[in-house]
This record gives C-alpha cells, sequence and structure tokens, in this order.
C-alpha cells in the first residue's frame, strides 16, 4: 500500500504537467501579422516572461508562447500577433494581442 502512495504521489504532478498547454500546445489557434487582423475583432493583449534562458532559451520561450496562445483561448480569441522579434535576439518578455477572427 505504502508503494502506491509514493507512486501516486510522483505520477501526479508529472500528469499534470503532461496536460500543461505549454508543454502540449493549444489547437484551434493560429498565429498571424498585424495585417492579417486587420478585420478581426480585439480580445486583449498577453504578455509572458520565459522562465529559462542560456542553454533552456528555446524552450522557455516556446513555452511562454503555448502559454499565451492558451490564455487567448480561455479569453475568447481564435488568433494571436506576437510582437516581431529579431533572429538571435534574447527574449526576456513575449508580447502578444489576441484576436477573433
Amino acid at each position: 500500500m505504502k508503494k502506491i502512495l509514493i507512486a501516486a504521489a510522483i505520477v501526479a504532478p508529472l500528469s499534470a504537467c503532461i496536460r500543461d498547454p505549454g508543454f502540449t500546445g493549444v489547437s484551434g489557434m493560429r498565429e498571424a501579422t498585424a495585417a492579417e487582423v486587420a478585420q478581426c475583432r480585439y480580445i486583449t493583449d498577453i504578455r509572458s516572461t520565459p522562465g529559462t534562458y542560456g542553454i533552456l532559451a528555446s524552450p522557455g520561450v516556446r513555452y511562454a508562447r503555448n502559454r499565451i496562445l492558451a490564455d487567448a483561448q480561455q479569453a475568447g480569441a481564435n488568433t494571436v500577433v506576437f510582437d516581431p522579434v529579431s533572429p538571435g535576439t534574447e527574449i526576456y518578455q513575449l508580447h502578444a494581442v489576441a484576436y477573433s477572427c
């Protein structure tokens, strides 16, 4: 019985991570440019800070982008426009505008 409780204590937090849209992505959302959303309805602005830097910067940015997509979807949006980022630039904060198109 004790082994089952220990296994459950380990598996429960991991299963929460598996369902986290930051890791899994968000279906039904699309990324667009500002010109593509000219006729869409504005929903909200969303900001996120990647929690990792250095070698883990890329997964941290991907996680933050997915969280923005999930937050936008929860707010009623189906399209997101991210601020442009120059290649090779370290990203300390992401900003996106969510729209319903």
